[in-house]
């Protein structure tokens, strides 16, 4: 038995699956590997600046950076009236950055970074009667006599930051221009020219205190498979085909405004060192005719194609060099889509990532906290938040699909539909993951409308040859009833709000995956057969 378990892995959960057929893959573990950037790792998002001056934010920041090496966090809000950020005293301008000083000394200190969003407008520089968004009345309505305010606030905001931290340090910052600003129903009141002209703005501001220093956008919102966006504001007109269509993924989707951003930079000789947008899977269209609005879900696959359009775009024009940051992702921009919450989310993070290695330099997931109060604060503990880590500090399998990644090397030795195989360059150690998302659902990306964690079980069967006697593997394995802790609440008959004691059980649950210890055989050769069952990570980590 002892020689059975040191050359071969096989544990298969109680369910009903249909196996897929292939030939058994065997991976040298002293094969050269291809080179990888942790582009998952580079950036998470978080609500806003003044929910980051919270104990349970800056404690959360900090474990998602520990065990996930997230390196920058991004978030709305910075130059919001709760930040403090400019007074207007006996008629001149008084800067005061004491509350955005604190935000970043402790993320600083936490190892991680700002990728800073420079919006939105304080009071005295937004537009009278300013349109806002969210509870907390962000302003979004820009008033072009109050532009050079704007300027002279980003830049003042700029030197201070390089004062402050050092030009070394800023210089391997990223300041993005606004968010989303071609949703006139969300974050620009405004028009296509009028944020151009911001980012000119800005960008001069920024470039003003040292020429190195980064800045960029749109950060225009999620694809789209029309001309909605093409003028100077939303025209809801043209979007009929998006309702008479069976199959939206037939459509050709594109980027919002990035064309036409390239082109005005061009135009008006502005920098770009890096273009950043938010490729959700999903669309919302209005029909203007019938009063009646259709949410949209793309297919698993969608991410890679917007990705793969955005390269292209980006090459032939003016900026072939600008880096790729995608500053919000997830499988929704819902903040109450409970696939938030669920196993199904995990498998869909692992699969994208994956699947889009090489294809941008960030991939922003939104958020790590469901400290987040765009719609201001939930009734329930697990209500869908687009966080990787609930109010009470409870891991949802979004969090772990990240900490997998995380623990992947840096040379890949193998790659099929489900399964990675990689080495660590520095010192050779063997680091694999797979995960089963069912080809059922393939279709379309998890939602809240599908809240089963079933489909099709996937076959793990692959040999690792070349590795030192007895070398010993740890199996990892999160699946629907191993730190999936929306389940574990469910079964406890869903707390609201659960005691201490409650949340300590379930925080030991949601960090407890069904682990494993293997060994490699006198030749150096482990077998791994498992059963990988519908929406699971498994991975399988070299210890010695």
């Amino acid at each position: 038995m002892r020689r059975l378990k040191q050359v071969l892995f096989m544990f298969v959960l109680g369910c009903v699956f249909t196996l897929n057929a292939q030939q058994k893959i065997t991976v040298d573990v002293n094969d050269n590997g291809e080179h990888f950037e942790h582009y998952w790792s580079k950036m998470v998002g978080a609500g806003r600046a003044n929910e980051g001056l919270r104990a349970g934010w800056l404690e959360q920041l900090g474990q998602v950076q520990e065990n996930c090496g997230f390196e920058y966090v991004r978030f709305h809000g910075l130059f919001h009236d709760d930040m403090f950020p400019v007074f207007e005293e006996k008629g001149k301008i008084v800067y005061n950055w004491q509350y955005i000083d604190d935000l970043f000394d402790r993320m600083l200190d936490l190892k991680v970074k700002p990728f800073v969003e420079l919006a939105f407008f304080p009071k005295i520089i937004a537009a009278e009667n300013s349109k806002t968004q969210f509870w907390w009345k962000a302003n979004i309505t820009p008033d072009e006599a109050k532009y050079d305010l704007w300027h002279d606030l980003v830049q003042a905001f700029t030197q201070h930051c390089v004062d402050r931290y050092g030009i070394e340090e800023v210089k391997t910052w990223y300041f993005e221009v606004w968010n989303e600003p071609n949703l006139s129903r969300g974050f620009w009141n405004g028009t296509k020219s009028q944020y151009f002209e911001l980012y000119k703005q800005s960008a001069l501001a920024v470039k003003s205190v040292n020429n190195e220093l980064k800045v960029g956008g749109p950060s225009t919102s999620n694809f789209v498979p029309d001309t909605r966006f093409e003028g100077e504001t939303t025209n809801e007109n043209v979007s009929d085909a998006i309702f008479k269509t069976k199959d939206i993924n037939a459509l050709q989707w594109h980027g919002v405004w990035i064309e036409d951003f390239l082109t005005y930079c061009k135009k008006e000789k502005l920098p770009v060192d890096f273009v950043s947008t938010h490729p959700y899977p999903t669309d919302y269209a209005f029909n203007p005719e019938t009063g009646k609005g259709r949410g949209l879900t793309r297919f698993v696959g969608s991410l890679k194609l917007d990705l793969e359009w955005l390269n292209k775009t980006i090459a032939k024009s003016a900026y072939p060099d600008a880096e790729i940051h995608l500053t919000e992702w997830n499988t929704s921009p819902s903040s109450r889509d409970e696939t938030h919450d669920r196993l199904p989310a995990a498998a869909y993070i692992v699969k994208s990532n994956l699947d889009c290695i090489g294809l941008t330099n960030s991939l922003a997931f939104w958020t790590f906290t469901d400290i987040f109060e765009e719609k201001g604060g939930a009734s329930s503990i697990f209500h869908g938040g687009f966080g990787m880590i609930n109010f009470q500090g409870l891991v949802k399998p979004s969090y772990h699909a990240y900490r997998m990644l995380h623990k992947l090397g840096d040379q890949k030795l193998y790659k099929d539909d489900y399964l990675f195989v990689s080495k660590d360059s520095a010192n050779g150690s063997i680091t694999a993951l797979a995960y089963n998302y069912p080809v059922e659902y393939e279709n379309a990306v998890p939602s809240g409308k599908n809240k089963r964690e079933e489909g099709t079980s996937k076959k793990l069967d692959f040999i690792l040859t070349g590795l030192k006697a007895n070398t010993r593997f740890e199996i990892e394995i999160l699946d629907k009833d191993h730190g999936n802790i929306h389940n574990l609440w469910e079964s406890m008959g869903k707390p609201e709000p659960p005691t201490r004691e409650e949340i300590k059980v379930m925080k030991t649950y949601a960090n407890t995956m069904k682990t494993e210890i293997l060994m490699a055989d006198e030749n150096g050769k482990l077998a791994i057969n498992h059963v990988i069952t519908p929406w699971s990570l498994v991975l399988i980590k070299q210890l010695n």
